[in-house]
C-alpha cells in the first residue's frame, strides 16, 4: 500500500515521510547526529561496568586498606567517560536541532506553495484561512519537535537499552534473561500511552483550529465586530476627551463567547492527555521498581547457587533496569513522533493534493499572439459550496476581440460568476469557456491569467508599499512605469501627498487607505499589467464622479484593442461599452449594441420594469409595518461588561502628533526588573482559581519527587546485602525487594494524581489567558490594529502558541520544581544521615552541575525568552523593548521574524483570488522564504548553544561521580565510614544531580515558555487609547440623534503628519439625512465619528460612555460577513446584552434591505452559510446582508459608507426607503441618486467643508461651485 493510501486511512503520515524533504546537508547532519547519539547512548552501559567494578573494589579491599588505590583507577575511567559523552552529546543535540530547524522551515515553505497552488474551490469547501495559519504557525512546530533533538534522544536512549542488554548477557545471562521478562510490559505500557496521547492530541488540534478561525475572522472584521456600539444618538459633543473606543457592531461579547465555546474541546483534550500521561508513567514506575525488586531477590539466589559476585549482580541489574528506564524515557519521544505524524497529516495531504486547476502546471498551450476573442458556450455552473444552486444555466456569450461588453443585472444574477469563469477560478460543469476559439482548459493556467487583468469590486491590497502593490502583477516594472500607471488611474495626486509617497506601506488589507484610494491602486496594478483581456468587476464603484471620469478616460485609452468585460450598475460606467448584456437568473435576457436607444431600453428593462415598481411599492408599504415592529428596539440600552481599573492612564490629546512622538522617544524605559516582576505577579494572580489543584498537585509532586532518593536509600541497602553471608543475604534481599515494590505502588498513586491535577490547572490557565487576550484584542482601538505588528496572523499566533506555552510555566515547570526540590531535600537528608563528612566533601562539587544548568537556561533564554520583543507601555505609545543584562535594547527576534513571515502567508491565503489573478504564487512563496531565512539561522545558533551546554552538564555530572567515589574510598581506608555509607551518600546525591540535570534538559522548553509568556503579558499590559470596556462617561436618558462636529482636527495615528480634517464643523438634527460628498475626508468622517481613532484636538463626545455611544447607531461600509449563516450574520446586529433578534425582526430587516428575495431563493434560505468573509455571496448580496444587519439594530443614528455602491438601482431604491424611518443618517456616497434627497449635503475638500446645503440650494445658489461641478460630471457621464 502506498504512502498516500496509508495516510488517508490512519490519519497520520508514515514517520519516515517527515524527513522526505531533507537535502544533502540535512542528511549529513542527521548522520553525524545519529552516530554521536549512539556514542552518547553507550555512556550509560559503560557506566554500569565501572559501577560494578567499583562495588567490588569497595567490598573486597576493605581489609587490605587499598580501596582508594583501586577506586582511583576506576575514577579515571569516569573522567574519560565524561569527556567522551560530553563531546558526543554536544554533536548529537546541535546536529539534530539544526537539521530540525532547516527541515521544518522547508516544510512550511512547501506547504504554503501547495496551498497557493490549490484551486479556488478548495478554499470554498475544504479549508479556512484560520486553519491554514494554524497549521503553519502551530502544527509545523509540532512536526519540528518530532524531527529535531528528540530524534537524537530516541537514538541515544535506544542505544542505552541495547548496550545494556549486551553487557547484561555477557556478565550474567541467566539473571539477564529473568529480568528481560519485565521489558515487554514496559514497552506495552509505553506504546499504549503513546497511542492514547496521539489520539487526544489530534482531537485537541482539531478543536483549537475552530478557535483559530474565530480569531482570524474577528480581527479581520474588527470594525464590524463592534458595530453595535456605534455612535449613539446621545452624542452632544460637549466637554473633555476620554480614552473610549467606539466602532461598528457591539459584537465583542458575542465574539468572546464564540471563542470561549470553541476552546472547550481543546481544554478537555489537554486534561485527558495529562491523565493518560500520568497513568502511563505511574504504571511504568511500578514496573521499574518491581524489576529492581526482582533483580535483588533473584540476584541473591544467583550469588548463592551460581557463584555470581555482588558486582556481577549490580552490573546486570543496572544494565537491564537502566536500559529499561531508557525505554521509559523514550515515551516522550514517541509521543512527540506520534503528535508530529498527526500534525503532518493535513500538511502533507495538501502538499500531495493535485488541484483541478493547477497554476504550477507548465503543460498547456501558450499562444504567440492572442487575439482576445472570448466566448462562453452553453455554460452550466454551480459553485462547489452550493452544488444544488444553478448560477448559470445554458449561458452563452460572445465578446469579439478588441470590444467592450458590459454585463448588467440585479445582484446575484451571475455577472461576477462570468468573470470567475473567464479568469478560470472555476471550471463549468457543462459547456465551454473559449478564448480565440480554444477551450481555456487547454491553456497553461499561469500564462492564461498573465494575459488577463482583473479589478474586483472589493480591492485587495497587501501589507506592502504602494509601489510594491502596483508592481505585484509585474515584478520587473520600472519606477517610471509604476508612476505612469498611478497617473493613469488618477492615484498619483493622493500618493504624492503622502509623506513617503510610493514607499508608503498600506497596512494589512490596505487599512491605511480609503476605499477609493485602494480601488485606484488596484486599477493602477491592472493598468501596469498591460493585459490582452480586462475584467472589471465594479472597478469604479468606490470613486467619486471626478475620479471616475478621469479613471474612465484612462480606462478608455487602455481598453483600445483589448477585449473587456465590465460588470457595473452605473449607467455612466457601461454606456460607452460596445455592447451591453442583461443577465437575469443566470441567463442573458437581452443584449444590445452601443446606441443610446439600446442602452436606454436595456437599462429600463432591468431597473424600471413593472415588476420592479410593484416590488418597490410593496416594500414601501411593508416599511410602515416593519417600523412598528422594530419601534420598541430603538431605546433599548445594552448592559456593559465589567471593566478594569478606572484609573487607567489617559493621554493629553491636545498634544500634537509630533510632540507626542517626541515625548515617547524621550521617555526613559521602565526598570529592567519591573516587567519580569510584574509578569510573575500576573502569572500567580492568573493561577489563583486553580490554587486547590496546584496545591494538591504540588503535594503529589513532592511525594513523587522523594521517590528517587528513597530508591537510592533502598538500593544502597540492597547493595550492601549482596556482600553479606548467604543466610543473611537471602533474608535481607527479600526485605529490600518488598520495600521496592511498596515504593512502586506509591508511585502508581502519586504520579497520575500529579499529572492530572497539573493538567487541569494548566489547561484552565491556557483557556483563561486565551480568553483574556481575545477579550483584550476585541476592545483595542482600531488604530492599534493598523500597526504592522498587530496583524491578524501575528495576534492569532500569540493566542495559539504563546498562550499554550504558559502551561509549561504553571503546570510542567511548577511540577518539575516541586519534584526536584523534594528530590534534593530527601537526597541531602539521606546523604548527610549516612556520612556528613563525605556529604560535605561532595557538596561543593554539586554547584558545578547547578551552575551548568543555570548557564544552560540562560543561553537558551538568550535566543528565546530574553530576545523576545516585549511591548511595554510608555506614556500613550508602545515601544518595542527587551530586557537583557539590565539594558534596554531594540532589535528584531526570531519570534518576531516568524510572525512577519506568518503575516505574509495569512494575507496571501486570505486574498487567494487576487494572488491567483496576478500570478503571484511564486512571489508570495519567495517572500515567505526570505522572511524565514534569518529566524532559521537564529534557530541553528540556538542548537549549537543547547548542545554545548547539555554536553557540559554531562561532563560535569560524571566528573562529580568520579570525585565522589574517590573521596569515599579515602574515608573508607581511614575507617570513618563503611562502603555501604559510600553508596548511600553517592546514590542520594546522584539522584539530586539527576533531578538538576533533568531541569537542565528541559530548559529549551522553559525558554520557549518564557518567550511566550513575555509576549502574552505584553499584550495583556496593553491599554487602548480609546477604551471600549470603560463604564465611565455620560449615559443619556433620552436619545434624539443630534450630531455636532465642533472644530474637529484629525490625523490617523499611523500618519500623524497628514491631517484629514482641519477644524471641521457641522451639525445634524435628529431624523435628518446628512450627505458628505467627495474627496479626501469622505472615508474618514465615519471612523472619526465612531471614535475608531481618537482625535488630536478636543473631542467633547468623549464624555459619553463608550458603549452608550455605540448602541444607538449602526454602520455599513465594505461588507464584512462572518463564516456563519445568513441568519446569524443579520442577528449579529443586535447589541451585546440585548435579547436575540427574533425571526420576524430578521426577516423584516432582510425585506427592508431587499435581501429577502435572494435569500428565499437559496436551497437553505436563511441557514445558508456565507463562507469565509462572505465569499459565497456576490458583492451586492453581501452588502444587502450587511445593511440588514444594521437595520435589525434599529439604530437612531446610521452611518453609511458607500453602503449601496455594489447594489443595482432596484435594490438601492428599496434600501434607501428603509433608511427614512426617523433615523439620523450620515452617508458617504458618490452616486447622485444617493445624494440628492439628503436634508443636508457637505462638500469636503482637503479636510475642510467648502460648501453645505441641500441639493436644490447647492445647484441654484452657486452654479459654479464644487457641488455644481460634480453634478455636471455626473450628468455628463
Amino acid at each position: 500500500m502506498g504512502d498516500e493510501q496509508r495516510t488517508s486511512i490512519s490519519g497520520k503520515v508514515p514517520y519516515h515521510k517527515l524527513f522526505s524533504l531533507a537535502d544533502g546537508a540535512d542528511q549529513a547532519l542527521m548522520l553525524v547526529g545519529a552516530i554521536t547519539a549512539v556514542g552518547s547512548g553507550l555512556s550509560m552501559p559503560l557506566m554500569t561496568l565501572i559501577f560494578g567494578d567499583l562495588a567490588n573494589a569497595f567490598a573486597h579491599n576493605v581489609e587490605t586498606k587499598t580501596v582508594a588505590q583501586q577506586v582511583a583507577k576506576l575514577s579515571l575511567k569516569y573522567v574519560y567517560l565524561a569527556v567522551g559523552s560530553g563531546v558526543a552529546t554536544f554533536s548529537q543535540v546541535s546536529c539534530w536541532m539544526i537539521t530540525g530547524e532547516r527541515q521544518a522551515a522547508r516544510i512550511r515553505n512547501l506547504y504554503l506553495r501547495a496551498v497557493l497552488r490549490q484551486d479556488v474551490g478548495y478554499f470554498d469547501t475544504e479549508v479556512k484561512t484560520g486553519e491554514i495559519m494554524e497549521r503553519i504557525s502551530n502544527d509545523s512546530l509540532i512536526i519540528q519537535d518530532a524531527m529535531s533533538e528528540k530524534v537524537g534522544k530516541f537514538i541515544q536512549l535506544s542505544t542505552s537499552f541495547l548496550g545494556g542488554i549486551v553487557i547484561a548477557f555477557i556478565k550474567g545471562w541467566l539473571l539477564a534473561s529473568i529480568l528481560l521478562s519485565v521489558i515487554p510490559l514496559l514497552i506495552i505500557s509505553a506504546a499504549l500511552m503513546t497511542f492514547l496521547i496521539s489520539k487526544l492530541t489530534a482531537r485537541g488540534q482539531f478543536a483549537y483550529s475552530k478557535a483559530a478561525v474565530v480569531v482570524e475572522q474577528t480581527i479581520i472584521s474588527i470594525r464590524d465586530v463592534r458595530n453595535n456600539y456605534l455612535l449613539n444618538p446621545w452624542l452632544l459633543l460637549v466637554t473633555r476627551i476620554s480614552q473610549m473606543q467606539v466602532a461598528s457592531f457591539t459584537g465583542e461579547r458575542r465574539a468572546v463567547a464564540r471563542y470561549d465555546k470553541s476552546l472547550h474541546g481543546a481544554y478537555e483534550a489537554g486534561v485527558q492527555i495529562g491523565l493518560a500521561a500520568g497513568v502511563g508513567s505511574g504504571i511504568f514506575m511500578l514496573l521499574l521498581f518491581c524489576s529492581y525488586a526482582l533483580a535483588i531477590w533473584f540476584g541473591a539466589i544467583m550469588i548463592v547457587e551460581k557463584g555470581y559476585t555482588g558486582g556481577d549482580v549490580l552490573n546486570v541489574t543496572l544494565a537491564i533496569v537502566m536500559g529499561s528506564f531508557s525505554v521509559g524515557l523514550v515515551t516522550p519521544c514517541l509521543s512527540a513522533f506520534a503528535a508530529g505524524q498527526t500534525a503532518a497529516f493535513k500538511l502533507f495531504e495538501t502538499m500531495q493534493r493535485e488541484p483541478t486547476i493547477d497554476p504550477y502546471n507548465t503543460n498547456g498551450l501558450m499562444l504567440n499572439d492572442m487575439n482576445g476573442d472570448v466566448e462562453l458556450r452553453d455554460v452550466h455552473f454551480s459553485y462547489p459550496s452550493r452544488p444544488n444552486e444553478r448560477v448559470l444555466a445554458g449561458f452563452s456569450l460572445e465578446v469579439p476581440c478588441g470590444t467592450t461588453l458590459a454585463l448588467v443585472g440585479e445582484s446575484g444574477s451571475g455577472k461576477s460568476t462570468v468573470i470567475n469563469l473567464v479568469e478560470r477560478f472555476y471550471d463549468p460543469q457543462l459547456g465551454e469557456v473559449l478564448i480565440d476559439g480554444i477551450n481555456i482548459k487547454e491553456f497553461q493556467v499561469k500564462w492564461l491569467r498573465g494575459k488577463i487583468g482583473l479589478v474586483s469590486q472589493e480591492p485587495v491590497l497587501f501589507a506592502l508599499s504602494i509601489k510594491e502593490n502596483i508592481s505585484y502583477g509585474k515584478s520587473d516594472a520600472t519606477l517610471t512605469q509604476i508612476r505612469m500607471a498611478a497617473q493613469a488611474a488618477n492615484a498619483a495626486n493622493f500618493i504624492d501627498k503622502l509623506p513617503q509617497g510610493l514607499d508608503t506601506v498600506v497596512g494589512g488589507n490596505g487599512t491605511q487607505l480609503s476605499g477609493g484610494q485602494k480601488q485606484r491602486i488596484a486599477l493602477a496594478r491592472a493598468i501596469l499589467k498591460d493585459a490582452k483581456i480586462l475584467l472589471l468587476d465594479e472597478a469604479t464603484s468606490a470613486l467619486d464622479a471626478e475620479s471616475e471620469r478621469v479613471v474612465q478616460e484612462a480606462l478608455d485609452r487602455v481598453l483600445i484593442n483589448r477585449t473587456t468585460l465590465v460588470v457595473a450598475h452605473r449607467l455612466s460606467t457601461v454606456k460607452n461599452a460596445d455592447s451591453i448584456a442583461v443577465i437575469h437568473q443566470g441567463k442573458i435576457v437581452e443584449k444590445g449594441l452601443k446606441t443610446n436607444a439600446a442602452a436606454t431600453y436595456i437599462y429600463s428593462y432591468t431597473f424600471s420594469s413593472v415588476s420592479t415598481r410593484i416590488f418597490v411599492f410593496a416594500t414601501q408599504v411593508h416599511i410602515l409595518s416593519c417600523c412598528k415592529l422594530l419601534e420598541g428596539v430603538y431605546n433599548h440600552l445594552v448592559k456593559l461588561q465589567e471593566t478594569a481599573s478606572k484609573d487607567s492612564t489617559t493621554t493629553q490629546n491636545s498634544m500634537s502628533a509630533h510632540a507626542a512622538e517626541k515625548k515617547t522617544a524621550e521617555t526613559p524605559p521602565p526598570s529592567s526588573s519591573l516587567p519580569k516582576l510584574e509578569n510573575r505577579a500576573l502569572l500567580v494572580h492568573l493561577s489563583k482559581p486553580e490554587l486547590p489543584q496546584l496545591v494538591l498537585g504540588s503535594l503529589c509532586a513532592a511525594v513523587n519527587g522523594a521517590t528517587l532518593p528513597l530508591y537510592g536509600l533502598l538500593f544502597s541497602g540492597a547493595i550492601k546485602s549482596l556482600y553479606e553471608p548467604p543466610h543473611e543475604l537471602q533474608k535481607q534481599s527479600r526485605f529490600w525487594a518488598i520495600m521496592l515494590v511498596t515504593l512502586g505502588l506509591a508511585s502508581l498513586i502519586t504520579t497520575p494524581l500529579k499529572s492530572y491535577l497539573f493538567a487541569v490547572a494548566g489547561c484552565k490557565l491556557i483557556r483563561r489567558v486565551r480568553l483574556m487576550c481575545f477579550h483584550k484584542l476585541v476592545h483595542m482601538d482600531i488604530g492599534w490594529f493598523e500597526r504592522p505588528q498587530n496583524s491578524s496572523s501575528k495576534l492569532g499566533s500569540r493566542l495559539s502558541a504563546d498562550a499554550a506555552s504558559l502551561r509549561s510555566l504553571v503546570g510542567d515547570s511548577l511540577a518539575l520544581l516541586v519534584h526536584n526540590t523534594s528530590t534534593a531535600i530527601a537526597g541531602f537528608i539521606i546523604a548527610f544521615g549516612a556520612s556528613w563528612e563525605l556529604s560535605l566533601l561532595v557538596l561543593p562539587m554539586l554547584p558545578l552541575i547547578g551552575l551548568n544548568g543555570y548557564l544552560h537556561m540562560k543561553f537558551i533564554s538568550g535566543f528565546a525568552a530574553d530576545t523576545k520583543v516585549a511591548y511595554l507601555r510608555t506614556s500613550s505609545h508602545d515601544i518595542s523593548t527587551i530586557i537583557y543584562n539590565s539594558k534596554t535594547i531594540f532589535f528584531l527576534t526570531r519570534k518576531k521574524l516568524y510572525e512577519e513571515a506568518t503575516q505574509v502567508a495569512s494575507e496571501a491565503v486570505g486574498s487567494i483570488r487576487t494572488v491567483a489573478s496576478l500570478c503571484g504564487e511564486d512571489k508570495v512563496a519567495e517572500l515567505y522564504r526570505e522572511k524565514c531565512r534569518v529566524p532559521v539561522r537564529l534557530g541553528s545558533k540556538q542548537g549549537v548553544v543547547s548542545g554545548a551546554s547539555f554536553g557540559l552538564s554531562l561532563f560535569l555530572l560524571y566528573s562529580v561521580y568520579a570525585a565522589s567515589y574517590y573521596a569515599g574510598a579515602r574515608l573508607v581506608d581511614a575507617g570513618k565510614i563503611n562502603f555501604g555509607d559510600v553508596f548511600r551518600v553517592f546514590l542520594g546525591l546522584s539522584m539530586t544531580a539527576t533531578a538538576i540535570s533533568q531541569s537542565s534538559a528541559l530548559a529549551p522548553d522553559s525558554g520557549k515558555a518564557k518567550a511566550g509568556a513575555a509576549s502574552i503579558f505584553a499584550l495583556l499590559h496593553q491599554k487602548p487609547d480609546i477604551d471600549s470596556c470603560s463604564n465611565s462617561g455620560t449615559r443619556l436618558e433620552s436619545i434624539k440623534g443630534d450630531i455636532v462636529f465642533h472644530n474637529v482636527t484629525f490625523a490617523y495615528p499611523t500618519r500623524p503628519g497628514v491631517e484629514i480634517f482641519k477644524d471641521l464643523c457641522f451639525a445634524i438634527h435628529s431624523g435628518k439625512r446628512e450627505i458628505n460628498d467627495h474627496l479626501v475626508a469622505a472615508e474618514v468622517l465615519r471612523p472619526e465619528f465612531r471614535r475608531d481613532n481618537d482625535r488630536r484636538r478636543r473631542n467633547p463626545r468623549a464624555e459619553l460612555e463608550m458603549a452608550e455611544a455605540a448602541n444607538g447607531s449602526g454602520g455599513v461600509e465594505e461588507p464584512a460577513l462572518f463564516n456563519d449563516t445568513i441568519r446569524a450574520n443579520i442577528a449579529y446586529g443586535k447589541g451585546d446584552g440585548e435579547e436575540e433578534a427574533t425571526e420576524a425582526e430578521i426577516v423584516a430587516a432582510a425585506r427592508l434591505s431587499n435581501a429577502h428575495a435572494f435569500i428565499s431563493g437559496m436551497d437553505e434560505g436563511y441557514e445558508t452559510n456565507v463562507g469565509e468573509r462572505g465569499i459565497q455571496l456576490s458583492g451586492g448580496q453581501k452588502q444587502r446582508v450587511a445593511i440588514a444587519r444594521a437595520i435589525v439594530k434599529a439604530p437612531r443614528i446610521l452611518l453609511l459608507d458607500e453602503a449601496t455602491s455594489a447594489l443595482d438601482a432596484e435594490s438601492e431604491r428599496a434600501v434607501q426607503g428603509a433608511f427614512m424611518a426617523g433615523t439620523t443618517t450620515l452617508v458617504v456616497a458618490h452616486r447622485l441618486s444617493t445624494i440628492k434627497n439628503a436634508d443636508l449635503i457637505l462638500v469636503l475638500r482637503d479636510g475642510v467643508v467648502v460648501e453645505r446645503g441641500n441639493h436644490q440650494s447647492l445647484i441654484n445658489d452657486n452654479k459654479h461651485g464644487v457641488y455644481a461641478s460634480l453634478l455636471a460630471l455626473h450628468s455628463a457621464s
